[in-house]
């Protein structure tokens, strides 16, 4: 990771290395914290925050989901999340604010614990690089399934559910994939480690809902108004596993993957092997718009 300046921590900047909590804080033992990934582009009129509002709103209802208390209101975090950005002087980057259970008691659901609030930015490239973006990837269906309904908060950024995430990307890698897609509790697709999923098939996008207990992503909703906005109706359903075999293009959305091409699954080759064309140019009119290159005409773009 390439550090940076500072980090906002419970209201104030502070150096990097002095951001640090109690090895017994509540969140390191039973995950209850919750967390956003934001990314800010380079633009010619500065660093652009991407879908900032949508972003500091899901943190809240991640909060509400697992109770926990935030002393500071929206405008508020996203007042301190470009004051982190500026003060870091970073022309673009990933940033990850994070509140958390912090120190005080250690029972599962402590009712005297502080809410602790950081909001960290540092420089990111695409999570599985420039080749990845350009020419796509290979993923495997992981032998992991996502939680079933009723057990994980699917629906919320919660950091215990990425235990999960992270087996399901470990044994991807171990198998020689980039990446690895998970099936719901039915056998049904659910999304990647990290990211939403999409096809086409026979001319008709489609994409899994929430009930196939996926996060719904920001990423996810910008490709879904984009396509939207094209006349493309995207079909919200679930699909069994063998579509991603039928499908003539697949890619994943989500803010350190973007929009991310599947070239392969399972060592089936998607479509002829390469980018397809729809993939492609969604990906032109997303980094068109984020980089500044094109009209922002939803509004999704905050200047630092």
């Amino acid at each position: 990771m390439q550090e940076s300046k500072s980090i906002w921590f419970n209201g104030e900047l502070v150096p990097w290395h002095e951001a640090k909590v109690h090895v017994l804080t509540h969140a390191l033992h039973y995950g209850s914290g919750v967390f956003e990934g934001i990314r800010a582009y380079p633009t010619a009129r500065g660093p652009a925050i991407l879908a900032l509002e949508e972003h500091v709103d899901r943190l809240f209802l991640s909060c509400k989901v697992i109770e926990l208390q935030i002393a500071w209101d929206k405008a508020e975090i996203r007042d301190a999340i470009v004051e982190t950005v500026r003060a870091n002087g970073h022309d673009s980057c990933y940033i990850r604010p994070l509140a958390f259970r912090g120190y005080g008691e250690l029972g599962v659901m402590p009712n005297n614990n502080p809410t602790e609030l950081i909001i960290a930015s540092f420089p990111w490239g695409s999570l599985h690089g420039n080749e990845a973006i350009e020419n796509g990837i290979d993923v495997g269906v992981s032998s992991w399934r996502r939680m079933a309904p009723n057990t994980h908060p699917a629906m919320a950024k919660v950091t215990g559910n990425y235990v999960n995430s992270s087996l399901v990307v470990a044994e991807a890698l171990a198998n020689g994939y980039q990446e690895g897609i998970v099936l719901d509790i039915d056998g049904f697709v659910s999304e990647g480690s990290g990211e939403n999923i999409f096809l086409t098939y026979q001319g008709d996008v489609y994409t899994t809902p929430v009930s196939a207990s996926i996060l719904p992503g920001i990423t996810r909703g910008i490709a879904m108004q984009l396509l939207t906005d094209r006349g493309v109706v995207v079909k919200e359903q679930r699909f069994a596993r063998e579509m991603l075999y039928y499908a003539d293009e697949i890619f994943l959305t989500g803010t350190a993957a973007e929009i991310t091409p599947v070239k392969s699954v399972d060592k089936r080759i998607v479509g002829d092997g390469k980018v397809g064309e729809l993939t492609r140019s969604l990906q032109n009119e997303f980094f068109g718009i984020v980089r500044g290159e094109a009209e922002d005409r939803h509004g999704w773009l905050t200047i630092v």
